[in-house]
Parts: structure tokens; C-alpha cells; sequence
């Protein structure tokens, strides 16, 4: 007997909700006679209903030796960056720009609450940092960025469909455009299924880019960028019942490759403008307006349910710092978009900009129904500084098609075969 199981990375989350459907013979029947088996829960991990047969308790013999193939697979890449490096070295490579020291303020930390962080900097892949043709790619001169004063024109439902012959699994999430080419920041609990198009461990997967109201399919899109300090934390927890987290470093970058009908696509984009300041604490209060393709509808009615993205106007309530001296989460105000699927959607000033991005659920005791938080533009910019040697603007321009390339080629088989462990056991 087949059983379904609920899992997740982090803690109680306005994320992602996966739909699994059951798959007639006929499409006929399955468009007609689609039942539909939720589950009520938060989770700003993927929120997917994991299908799989009934297994037995992790043991420690297979603990260990999982723990030794990701040895042999993290020693194997390092080595073989290191004779790429090598390699690379007689070729010539323009400077690199210094990573920017992030200075003291323990006077403005202090008056921050503080949330545990589950990262060490020390302990940061390097693959990319000593990769020469990474480097390179990231260092072309950006180009123009066309940006919208409309947040409901740049933001996109991320829909996946992960389909087998008896079920259909369906998880939706919010991305928003940050660079008119065609670059999406979204969360890394969302992106993460991307890893997995290329197996079959959920079924046949395809991912798409929707766009308008309702959302409708648009484009095809590639994984540009997912910290993988993020997935070597959270990989082990994709199938835990109750996980647990804060969003730390919970975001990733994706680009448009092609649109659905293989038209051309748009010449620009329509991006919104980012603030990568650090937010000081006179933010407590302040007015800004949150974004989303928020699926209560579709999770009562089913996944045909049209999906209809909305904005709304709320206030930050409280400012909280994951130890480096600046606000990198904020809580803001219930309100109609706090619902599961507006995780990845903008939280956007009233200056236009986007200050940060939608995470996790918030506390409704004190900040109201529909409460989120959502991590800092600047807790993302910092922290994809230290990953990749370049800002947050650096890796959203220039060749950005090389990059992604690059990024497949070295690091994505890795992560993959962290999650994939997870899924198969």
C-alpha cells in the first residue's frame, strides 16, 4: 500500500503547497474525476506531499555510510577543482574584486532580537570561489536593468508537476523578477525541485513560469544559482515530518531560458528595483506592501483552481539578526497574502524597493492572522557575497546563461545527490 507522507525543511512557513492527484488511464477522467487529499500545515521547505512505499527506520550502519558517500562525492568535486584551478591558472584572469568586510555594529545588535544561526562562514563551499571560469562569467560588465514601479506585473507563480502512473504531485510558489533578462529570486525551498528535473525520483518533472492573473504558463526556466550551504543543512531534513528553521540563506536565483511556446522572449523583463542597504531600526512600524500568489483557493478547490496573485498593505513589526550585526529577518503584519504558496513573493517599501522576501509564517498571536517574515535583501546580498566573491546585482547580470552552465556542471550534481539520498530512503 502505497503511503503519502508530509515533509518539509523549515519551520511553520506561507511556502510552497504540493498537491497529490491521482492519474486515471484517460486524461478525460482525470480532468473530471481529480480527488484531491490535503493536508493543513506551514512549511517554508517545499510543503510536498512525499509519495513512497512504506520503509523501515533509518539505521545507523546506513546513517554512516551515507555519510561517507557524501565524503567520497564533496572530496571527489574539491579534487577535481583543484586540477581545473590548475588548469585555469595559465590562462589569463582579469582581478578579482576583494570580499567586502562587513563592519561592526554592536551598538544597533544589541538592540536587535536575535535568531540562532546554523551556518559557520568557515565551513562556505569554495568550488565556486576557486572556480576561474566562474569567476570570469561573473565579472562581465552588467547590463541595463528595466524595472517596473508595479510589483504585481514582476512577480511569478513557480508551478512544478511531478507526474507517475498512478499520481500527480503539484507544488506552487512565488518568484519575482530582479533583472530584465530574465533573472528570478525566489526561496531555496522552492528552487530546490529543479535539482530534481533530471530524475525520476518524484516522477516525470517539469517546472514552469507563470505569469498574469490568473497565473498562465509563460516560460521555462534554469536553476542560476541555490547556496549550497543551504542545501548541505537542509537536504537531511527534506523528508522530516516536523522541521524546524529560521529562512536563513533560504533563497536562490533562476533565469528565464525559454518561453512555452518557444516564441522569442520579451526584450526586457519587468523587474523590480532591489534595496540591499542594511534596514535600521527606526523600520519598526513602517508601512510596506507584500506580494504573492497566495494558493488557499487552489488548496480548497483543487489544482485547476485559477490562481490570482494579490498585494497588500501592512507594517514591519519587529527587526531580528542572525548574529551579523544587521536586521537579516523581519516580521510584518497579518494580511491576505500570509497564506501557504506567497513564500518567495517581495516585501517592497514605500520607496518602490524591494527590502526583502517572503520566508516564513509569522507569529498571528501578536502580528494578526496571515503574520510572515521574510529575510533582508541585504541578509541575501551578504551572505551570496561570501558564497560566490560577487553582490547580489553581479550575479543577477552579465552572462548569466555561462554562469547557470558553470553552476550545473559543478555544484548542481552534488546537491542533487544530497536530496536524492533523502528521497530514495
Amino acid at each position: 500500500m502505497l503511503a503519502v507522507r508530509v515533509r518539509g525543511i523549515e519551520p511553520p512557513t506561507t511556502a510552497w503547497k504540493a498537491v497529490v492527484l491521482p492519474l486515471n488511464h484517460t486524461r478525460e477522467i482525470f480532468e473530471t474525476k481529480v480527488i484531491l487529499t490535503f493536508q493543513h500545515f506551514w512549511m517554508p521547505k517545499c510543503n510536498i506531499f512525499i509519495l513512497k512505499f512504506p520503509q523501515t527506520c533509518y539505521t545507523f550502519a546506513y546513517a554512516y555510510f551515507v555519510d561517507i558517500l557524501v565524503t567520497i562525492i564533496t572530496t571527489y568535486l574539491a579534487f577535481s577543482n583543484f586540477l581545473a584551478g590548475h588548469i585555469a591558472n595559465l590562462l589569463p584572469t582579469p582581478e578579482l574584486e576583494p570580499l567586502a568586510k562587513i563592519e561592526e555594529n554592536k551598538e544597533e545588535t544589541s538592540l536587535l532580537p536575535s535568531l540562532p544561526s546554523i551556518f559557520n562562514t568557515e565551513n562556505i563551499p569554495d568550488i565556486l570561489l576557486k572556480n576561474k571560469e566562474y569567476q570570469q562569467a561573473s565579472v562581465v560588465e552588467s547590463s541595463q536593468n528595466y524595472t517596473t514601479n508595479n510589483p504585481l506585473e514582476a512577480i511569478v507563480n513557480i508551478f512544478c508537476t511531478f507526474t507517475t502512473p498512478t499520481s500527480i504531485r503539484t507544488t506552487t510558489g512565488t518568484g519575482f523578477f530582479v533583472h530584465s533578462d530574465g533573472v528570478i529570486l525566489t526561496n531555496a525551498h522552492v528552487a530546490q525541485y529543479l535539482l530534481l528535473e533530471n530524475t525520476d525520483l518524484l516522477g516525470e518533472a517539469e517546472c514552469l513560469v507563470r505569469t498574469g492573473n490568473p497565473a498562465k504558463a509563460e516560460y521555462h526556466a534554469e536553476l542560476l544559482y541555490i547556496p549550497p550551504t543551504w542545501v548541505q543543512k537542509n537536504a537531511s531534513l527534506i523528508d522530516a515530518p516536523l522541521p524546524t528553521g529560521t529562512g536563513e540563506r533560504d533563497y536562490a536565483l533562476l533565469y528565464v531560458s525559454k518561453s512555452v511556446t518557444n516564441t522569442p522572449l520579451p526584450a526586457h523583463f519587468p523587474a523590480l528595483a532591489v534595496d540591499t542597504s542594511h534596514l535600521p531600526i527606526t523600520m519598526r512600524g513602517q508601512e510596506v506592501k507584500a506580494v504573492g500568489y497566495p494558493a488557499t483557493d487552489l488548496i480548497k478547490h483543487g489544482a485547476n483552481t485559477p490562481l490570482l496573485p494579490k498585494i497588500a498593505t501592512t507594517s514591519i513589526s519587529e527587526l531580528y539578526t542572525f548574529g551579523s550585526n544587521y536586521a537579516d529577518v523581519f516580521s510584518i503584519r497579518g494580511s491576505n497574502v500570509g497564506a501557504e504558496g506567497s513564500s518567495g513573493g517581495p516585501i517592497v517599501s514605500k520607496e518602490g524597493k524591494v527590502i526583502g522576501m517572503i520566508v516564513t509564517r509569522g507569529d498571528d498571536t501578536t502580528d494578526g492572522k496571515g503574520s510572515l517574515r521574510a529575510i533582508t535583501l541585504s541578509h541575501i546580498n551578504s551572505t551570496i557575497e561570501e558564497e560566490t566573491r560577487f553582490s547580489l546585482e553581479k550575479n543577477v547580470s552579465g552572462n548569466i546563461e555561462n554562469r547557470s552552465q558553470i553552476f550545473a556542471k559543478t555544484l548542481a550534481p552534488f546537491l542533487t545527490t544530497l536530496l536524492s539520498l533523502e528521497l530514495e530512503n
